[in-house]
């Protein structure tokens, strides 16, 4: 039997390379930069759905699918939580072969802090003093890029709030990672397959027109879509909330270096005093959770 200390280890193991590949994801979306965002996005559905029915089918795990469609409530949720990561998505490959790497880079940064004004809105959770104050430092970061570079970050803004009410949704009619991922991709196939036949028969498909590697890399975005959202699950489940927390700046981090040094995207002085601000609220935000987190393990060790 695995020890606690290695299960541990495991978990810190599978998080970070879940968002090591999310982080590295810039490297995956620039290359098809000739297919126009919304196809690649519907072949990133599809494929992900063939995808996860394959891995369905190899586990036998399919008995959770026909509760979920008698659930009217639940398909519900899904239904719109899964419009929303598709929108997710659309955003975030636009972005990227758009040559604004580094403003989506900000939308995951900042998402932590519109998780906690969501559970303030819409769960009623109160915010402590360290929240309100990191929440305030990521606004006033926000405030002052739309100043000084001007124009509002939309798609820094537009990734956080679109992930962050998709989480949100996903409390209200929980599923394994898997499983939401399935039912998410099944219920927006029909409409990504009817937009690829539309596409190709007006002749603008990007399928099979545009290379073997482009072909390959469409139907491999499935693969780079489940992978880390099955080793996040895996990790989530072996480490406390507060590690997780920490372990998911990673992405961004790599996605901001990737923008900057590689893709040599701006990062003038009103971008950096933004990000620092905004760092400074996350730095806030999570020592705040951290030492709470010690707190409670003194008090049950004691």
């Amino acid at each position: 039997m695995p020890t606690s200390r290695q299960e541990t280890s495991r978990g810190v193991l599978y998080a970070v390379g879940a968002f090591f590949i999310w982080g590295l994801f810039p490297l995956y979306w620039k290359p098809l930069h000739d297919v126009p965002a919304l196809q690649i996005l519907c072949h990133r559905i599809v494929w992900s759905a063939v995808f996860v029915a394959l891995v369905l089918l190899l586990q036998r795990n399919w008995g959770w699918l026909a509760d979920s469609v008698r659930d009217t409530r639940r398909l519900g949720i899904f239904a719109l939580s899964s419009f929303l990561l598709s929108l997710n998505w659309l955003i975030y490959i636009w972005a990227v072969n758009d040559g604004r790497v580094v403003e989506a880079s900000l939308g995951y940064f900042i998402n932590p802090l519109v998780n906690v004004l969501l559970g303030r809105f819409f769960l009623g959770e109160r915010l402590t003093r360290p929240q309100a104050g990191a929440v305030g430092l990521a606004a006033l970061g926000v405030a002052w890029i739309t100043i000084g570079v001007g124009s509002l970050p939309w798609v820094a803004l537009g990734l956080a709030g679109t992930f962050g009410v998709y989480g949100l949704l996903r409390k209200q009619a929980s599923l394994p990672s898997l499983e939401g991922l399935a039912l998410e991709t099944f219920l927006m196939l029909p409409l990504a397959a009817a937009a690829l036949l539309w596409f190709e028969s007006r002749g603008s498909g990007g399928f099979g027109h545009l290379g073997v590697t482009t072909d390959l890399l469409l139907i491999g975005g499935g693969v780079v879509t489940a992978i880390p959202l099955l080793l996040f699950a895996s990790g989530a489940r072996r480490l406390k909330l507060a590690t997780v927390g920490l372990i998911q700046y990673l992405g961004p981090s790599i996605q901001l270096l990737l923008g900057v040094l590689l893709y040599q995207e701006p990062f003038g002085p009103e971008r950096a005093v933004g990000f620092a601000l905004i760092w400074s609220g996350l730095a806030l935000y999570s020592g705040a959770g951290l030492l709470g987190y010690w707190k409670q393990r003194r008090l049950q060790q004691a």
